[in-house]
């Protein structure tokens, strides 16, 4: 069954949006770019928060929603983990974005990225949270009285550990 919800949709763009300006911008995609993701779940995270309008067209299948969530969710696991504590070194290591000299504005700009860092990612969880929540609100109305698809996804259990920080 398609999943062609407008409230799904919003969700998914406002997430998408804040994931490319907030987290995955040119300040800060370097850095995150070393985190320990395998390419399927970086391939997935690409799907939903920057082709999101390929699948307004069609709807998303439960299962691939699942998919996304879990994707992110991983991401936001490991950007804690990973890079969080690190974020400064990191940046300092790898110099400029593009190998290009930061301006006084861009200095600034990165800046602002790299304090506002945790907070994104606390954001960003927010927002994979509240898109699985309404997710699993439209698999228990669709399932009526079956096994919904989130109950045989086994590793959808380890969400709230990996979006609540320590």
């Amino acid at each position: 069954m398609q999943v062609k919800d407008e409230d799904v949709f919003a969700l998914i763009e406002a997430l998408g949006a804040h994931f490319r300006a907030n987290l995955f911008n040119r300040y800060l995609r370097q850095a995150l770019l070393t985190l320990t993701i395998d390419r399927a779940t970086w391939s997935l995270i690409e799907q939903v928060t920057e082709k999101s309008e390929y699948y307004r067209l069609q709807g998303y299948h439960l299962d691939e929603l699942y998919d996304r969530v879990l994707a992110l969710a991983r991401f936001v696991y490991a950007a804690r983990r990973e890079v969080q504590p690190h974020l400064r070194s990191l940046l300092a290591r790898q110099g400029s974005p593009a190998g290009i000299t930061l301006s006084g504005n861009d200095r600034v700009l990165r800046e602002m990225s790299v304090n506002n860092f945790a907070s994104n990612l606390n954001i960003l969880a927010d927002m994979i949270d509240k898109l699985y929540q309404k997710v699993a609100e439209i698999d228990r109305s669709q399932a009526r009285g079956a096994m919904p698809a989130y109950a045989r996804i086994r590793e959808l259990q380890e969400l709230g550990r990996y979006l609540v920080p320590k």
